[in-house]
C-alpha cells in the first residue's frame, strides 16, 4: 500500500486517538469530571486503539514510509504507552478515593435495599420510643431490672462529674471496646444476610427495638438530657453504618434467593463482592464513630448546644456524603 493510500485511510483513527490524550489523558479528575460532556474516542475504546497504533507503525517501518509518518506514529505511541503503563495509584490513594467518591456511588447503586433496611431499623426505633413514653412499663419487658439501672446510673443527671454513657475504663480503652463493639454488629449484620437474607431482617428489627427502647426508658424516666448529649455525635455514622450493613445483608440474600440471569453461585459471588465492597465502608464509619464515642461524646461537661450542633454537623456531612459523594465517578470504577 502506497503512503499516500495508509495515511488517508487511518488519518481520522490518529487524530481521535490524538486528541484524546491531549483532552482526557492528562488529568483522570478533570476526566471523570467532564465525562458526560465528552464526545471523542470512548475510553473504554482507548487500549484498543493503542494496539492498533502499535501495529500501524511496525507497518509503516516494515514498508520503509517516511519518518514524517513513522515519527508522528512513534510520539503516539510513547504517549499511550506512558498513560497505559504509568505507575499505578498509590494503595493509600485508592482507598481514600473509594471512601469518598465510590463508597457513596455503590451505596445509592443498592438504594432499594437500602431504603428497606432503613425502613426495617427505624420505624422499630421509633414505634418503640413512641410506646414507651406512652406506656413506660413496657421497658420492663424489653430488659430486666439490673440492665435498666445500668442504664439509669450511666445517664444519671445528678452526678455530672460522671463520664457519659461509660462506668469506668480510660479514653484509649473505651476506643477499643467501642471499635469492638461497633465492628461486631456490623458484621453480624451483614453476615446475617446468607440466610436468605432473614437474618439481616432479624437483626435490623432488634437494633431498633433496642436503641429505641434504651432511649425511650432514659427519656420517660427522666434521664433524656445527659442520653441525649451522649449520643448526638457519634449517633450520625454509627447508625447510618448498621443501616448500610443491613442493607449489604439484604443484597447478600437476594442474590441467593433471586440471581436472576446468573446462576446462583455466580450472583452469590458478585452480592458477596459488592457487599464486601460496602463493609469496607462501613468499617471506616464504625470506626470513627467509636473514635468521636470515646473521646468526645463522653465528655460530661460540655454544654447541651454545642454537642448538639457538633451533632447536627456530622448528620448533614454524613448525608452530603452519601448522597453527593462520587457523582462524577464512572460506573465502572464505582465498584472498582
Amino acid at each position: 500500500m502506497k503512503q499516500e493510500h495508509f495515511v488517508q485511510r487511518h488519518q481520522a483513527e490518529w487524530i481521535a486517538f490524538e486528541h484524546w490524550l491531549d483532552a482526557r489523558g492528562a488529568s483522570a479528575r478533570k476526566a471523570r469530571a467532564e465525562r458526560r460532556s465528552w464526545h471523542g474516542l470512548s475510553d473504554a475504546d482507548m487500549p484498543s486503539r493503542y494496539r492498533r497504533l502499535c501495529q500501524q507503525l511496525a507497518l509503516a517501518r516494515r514498508r520503509g514510509y517516511s519518518p514524517v509518518v513513522t515519527d508522528r506514529l512513534q510520539a503516539l505511541m510513547h504517549r499511550g504507552h506512558g498513560l497505559l503503563y504509568r505507575t499505578p495509584v498509590p494503595h493509600w490513594r485508592r482507598a481514600a478515593e473509594f471512601l469518598i467518591a465510590g463508597f457513596p456511588r455503590l451505596v445509592r447503586a443498592e438504594r432499594g435495599c437500602m431504603l428497606a433496611s432503613f425502613a426495617l431499623f427505624w420505624i422499630p426505633l421509633l414505634a418503640i420510643f413512641a410506646a414507651i413514653q406512652w406506656q413506660p412499663e413496657l421497658s420492663s419487658s424489653l430488659f430486666d431490672p439490673a440492665q435498666l439501672m445500668q442504664f439509669e446510673r450511666m445517664y444519671d443527671p445528678a452526678d455530672p462529674a460522671r463520664k457519659l454513657g461509660r462506668d469506668n475504663g480510660t479514653d484509649v480503652a473505651m476506643f477499643g471496646h467501642y471499635v469492638w463493639n461497633n465492628v461486631s454488629i456490623g458484621f453480624r449484620t451483614f453476615a446475617s444476610g446468607l440466610v436468605a437474607g432473614i437474618g439481616a431482617i432479624v437483626v435490623l428489627i432488634t437494633n431498633g427495638v433496642i436503641i429505641g427502647g434504651i432511649a425511650g426508658h432514659l427519656q420517660a424516666v427522666g434521664h433524656g438530657d445527659p442520653f441525649w448529649r451522649f449520643v448526638a455525635g457519634h449517633s450520625a455514622p454509627e447508625l447510618t453504618a448498621i443501616v448500610i450493613a443491613g442493607g449489604a445483608g439484604l443484597r447478600l440474600g437476594l442474590s441467593l434467593i433471586a440471581p436472576g440471569q446468573r446462576s446462583r453461585a455466580d450472583s452469590l459471588i458478585e452480592g458477596g463482592r459488592r457487599g464486601a465492597l460496602l463493609c469496607v465502608g462501613v468499617l471506616a464509619m464504625l470506626v470513627f464513630a467509636a473514635f468521636v464515642e470515646a473521646f468526645w461524646s463522653s465528655i460530661a461537661w460540655m454544654p447541651a448546644w454545642i454537642k448538639y450542633s457538633v451533632g447536627g454537623v456530622l448528620w448533614t456531612l454524613t448525608a452530603a456524603w452519601l448522597l453527593l459523594g462520587g457523582r462524577n465517578l464512572p460506573a465502572e470504577d464505582a465498584a472498582a
